[in-house]
């Protein structure tokens, strides 16, 4: 396959872009973990390493397609946020991006008749949107609630522990 320029740059951006978005939940994740918000901590914890998988993932995708890439730098990470739900707004806000540069890997994909680029995109698609729905939901319910003892327990009750396995992930370089 004659590589193209645009998706596989754009993809190696990606992995950076997936770096900075784990980052920037961890970032939240410790701010949330200051706020003393056991369940927000958790939640953007376990999205930080989400994240970091996602960047793998593009990361195990290049190597095995024989493509350089090559670990840099991240972009700014915001450290302190005015408020809980600044703090959310913030990541929804940040999750909807992300949405607008994997749409933009699927459609460079397609434009480059790189089947196997596009299906690879798929299934980042399909996480977007799911990330996407549940930042939105926590700031449907924080401002609905706008106490944050409902939205902990809204967590606890609704979200935690509601994950389960994608055996249709595609692997994460490092893992066994």
């Amino acid at each position: 396959m004659a590589e193209d320029r645009t998706f596989i740059h754009l993809l190696r951006d990606q992995v950076r872009h997936g770096l900075t978005t784990a980052q920037q939940y961890l970032a939240a994740a410790v701010y949330f973990d200051a706020q003393r918000l056991p369940e927000l901590a958790a939640q953007t914890y376990a999205r930080s390493a989400d994240n970091r998988g996602h960047a793998l993932r593009i990361v195990r995708y290049l190597l095995d397609r024989e493509i350089g890439v090559a670990i840099g730098g991240l972009d700014e990470v915001r450290p302190d946020f005015d408020s809980p739900r600044a703090a959310i707004a913030f990541l929804l806000d940040r999750e909807r991006a992300v949405t607008s540069q994997i749409s933009a890997l699927a459609a460079a994909a397609r434009e480059a008749d790189d089947y196997l680029g596009e299906q690879f995109m798929q299934w980042f698609l399909k996480e977007q949107v799911a990330d996407v729905a549940e930042m939105d939901t926590l700031l449907t319910v924080l401002d609905r609630q706008g106490n944050l003892f409902d939205v902990e327990e809204f967590i606890r009750r609704e979200l935690t522990g509601s994950t389960t396995v994608d055996t249709t992930a595609p692997r994460m370089a490092g893992a066994g």
